[in-house]
């Protein structure tokens, strides 16, 4: 049953709460099942999907750090038809709302994996603009303001399910990218995606990863997103989905302060399954201490 206090909207769609899974970490949650209830999650995001299956990066494609871990896993996955077959029916069995990240090279690539899910039963689509351009010389396409609307412009076109553009942290101005976003049409924004990393083992003196560098993710990367999603709030007018070391219901709260409407949980859940939900019960806990009565009364209140 949805809980008054906690429920949030992105581009229309009604979540029960503010607590999503990250996208490349949860994949359909089956996994998770076997530990918590899905059907408490806000939304699960899966991770990414290409039109045609991709085969990945070569092995190592993790490694621990500090604070954190590197993945170079490159966007490995089956192909929409793979996943609208076998994840897909699934994932409609509970009442959190699916949201399928895609991803391609190029901009035909985008375009036909958009057309893929045109109708399918989503209820929304996360633009991953982090993967590189091969057209452009290997740049991802949210690197570059002109390359971010044009993207986002062309998966409009093709969606029927609202938008939302996940937005690359290895750029000077994410301002910037977050309003081209916004300008071509946009319906939210979700942030960050990992930062570029490397790791080297020096018995051997080589970099860890096969692929040399990897996306940091988790604990260490959070004052960063913190502060990414507090500018991107400032500088645009439709929802924000924070992200980047989430770990607690603490931290989850720090994000919606900085103006995000929802929260993503992602390398977490690999240290603790059972993350997602200690997170949920600990906004829960935050707003009985504080006598929120609705989660939108701290939203932004930085």
């Amino acid at each position: 049953m949805m809980n008054n206090r906690l429920n949030v909207s992105i581009a229309g769609v009604e979540l029960q709460n503010p607590v999503i899974t990250a996208s490349g970490t949860f994949n359909s949650g089956r996994e998770y099942s076997r530990f918590i209830d899905l059907n408490r999650l806000g939304a699960i995001t899966v991770k990414g999907v290409s039109h045609e299956p991709w085969a990945g990066n070569p092995s190592p494609r993790t490694a621990e750090t500090y604070g954190g871990m590197l993945n170079a896993v490159g966007l490995q996955n089956s192909g929409a038809a793979a996943f609208i077959r076998d994840d897909l029916p699934f994932m409609r069995k509970y009442s959190a709302k699916i949201i399928v990240n895609i991803c391609g090279k190029t901009m035909e690539e985008y375009i036909a994996v958009a057309r893929d899910f045109k109708g399918v039963d989503i209820d929304l689509i996360e633009l991953n603009v982090s993967c590189p351009n091969v057209k452009e010389g290997g740049m991802a396409f949210g690197t570059d303001p002109t390359h971010t609307k044009a993207v986002t412009q062309a998966v409009k076109l093709h969606s029927t399910a609202p938008v939302i553009v996940k937005l690359s942290p290895n750029v000077t101005n994410i301002a910037e990218i977050a309003k081209a976003a916004e300008a071509g049409g946009a319906d939210a924004i979700s942030l960050i995606n990992t930062l570029q990393g490397m790791a080297i083992d020096i018995h051997r003196r080589k970099p860890v990863l096969g692929f040399k560098f990897g996306g940091l993710s988790g604990p260490a990367i959070k004052p960063v997103a913190l502060r990414m999603v507090y500018q991107v709030a400032q500088a645009v007018q439709i929802p924000i989905i924070g992200m980047g070391g989430i770990a607690t219901g603490e931290d989850a709260i720090e994000f919606i302060m900085a103006g995000a409407t929802a929260v993503a949980v992602g390398t977490a859940n690999f240290a603790n399954p059972l993350a997602t939900m200690e997170i949920l019960d600990g906004i829960e806990e935050f707003m009985d201490k504080y006598n929120v009565q609705h989660i939108s009364e701290i939203r932004g209140c930085v």
